[in-house]
């Protein structure tokens, strides 16, 4: 793994990006469910203890969700203890997911001071993840978030089916729009924009993020969160930074995708959005050796290669 040191990609800034990006590592938590294989608890912790070395500032660490639904994530109370300690040490965000208050509780027992609820922007998404429409779903995170601000913590909003829903087709602009005020007044620090089933375009993107503008949903407070089902997470994350959007989810070694849309398949990797963002000249604080490394050993953790491009390029596996 030597291109970075000979200095690859170059760097070619461009007008109108942002100068740094934070991004919002989820492959501890978002990749791993998605794995048919029940990775261990020490091995999790392990990977998020190497991502954290690896210069990620932001790392999703668990779900709290009902060991029934997600048994991947059902060692939530054994692995977060594991990790805490990374938000002393280096200054480490460790948000976690939780569905309910429940979940909240077993989240805030533990000192978990960032947490997130998800939405979905369609009804059929809505019932088939929650078992609920739309806004009996965001009835149920009110006190949710109420109760997580009263505890000072923060709280990250996730909305998904944003862009297509594999039952209902496009999505309608207006629509998304409407839940991500709703989670904003209920008190969410950021939302995250969640292309479940990776069918967005550069500007689907640029028409959302400019509808939910007019609307007073500033642009600081967004995210996105971008699958590559039909190889568009790149082109789609630069829309949006273009956009001035400053926080990428994604996925060390691109693991993850949805257990509830057949058709997602993993998120954007962030080896991928890494290599892009270095040759953009936008900073991440990201040591892309380091990170590589870590994707390469979580992928012979799980039997089988990892399906970043950069990763293999780097790795010499293709």
């Amino acid at each position: 793994m030597t291109t970075p040191e000979l200095g690859l990609p170059m760097a070619v800034p461009a007008e109108g990006l942002p100068a740094r990006v934070r991004i919002h590592e989820v492959g501890a938590r978002d990749g791993l469910q998605n794995e048919k294989a029940i990775v261990p608890t020490e091995t999790k912790a392990e990977f998020v203890r190497r991502l954290a070395d690896a210069g990620l500032t932001t790392i999703e660490a668990t779900s709290f969700v009902h060991p029934k639904w997600v048994p991947q994530l059902a060692d939530a109370e054994q692995l977060f203890p594991l990790v805490r300690d990374l938000g002393d040490l280096s200054g480490t965000a460790l948000p976690v997911l939780v569905p309910n208050e429940r979940g909240l509780d077993r989240a805030l027992a533990l000192g978990a001071t960032r947490i997130a609820v998800f939405a979905s922007a369609t009804e059929s998404f809505a019932k088939a993840n929650l078992n609920r429409t739309v806004d009996e779903a965001l009835a149920m995170f009110e006190p949710v978030v109420a109760r997580a601000k009263a505890q000072d913590a923060h709280v990250r909003g996730y909305l998904s089916m944003c862009f297509g829903d594999p039952w209902e087709g496009p999505v309608p602009v207006p629509q998304v729009v409407r839940v991500c005020r709703a989670l904003l007044d209920m008190g969410c620090d950021e939302l995250s924009l969640g292309d479940t089933i990776g069918v967005a375009t550069p500007g689907h993107v640029g028409r959302l993020l400019t509808a939910l503008n007019e609307q007073n949903i500033p642009t600081p407070s967004l995210g996105v969160h971008f699958h590559d089902t039909y190889g568009q997470a790149l082109s789609n994350t630069l829309a949006a930074l273009q956009h001035g959007v400053t926080t990428v989810d994604a996925s060390a070694g691109g693991l993850g995708g949805c257990p509830y849309a057949k058709s997602a398949t993993g998120n954007l990797a962030t080896e991928d959005l890494v290599w892009m963002l270095t040759g953009l000249g936008i900073d991440t604080g990201v040591d892309l050796d380091r990170l590589t490394a870590t994707s390469v050993w979580m992928a012979e953790q799980l039997g089988r290669p990892s399906p970043s491009r950069t990763v293999r390029a780097l790795s010499h596996q293709e």
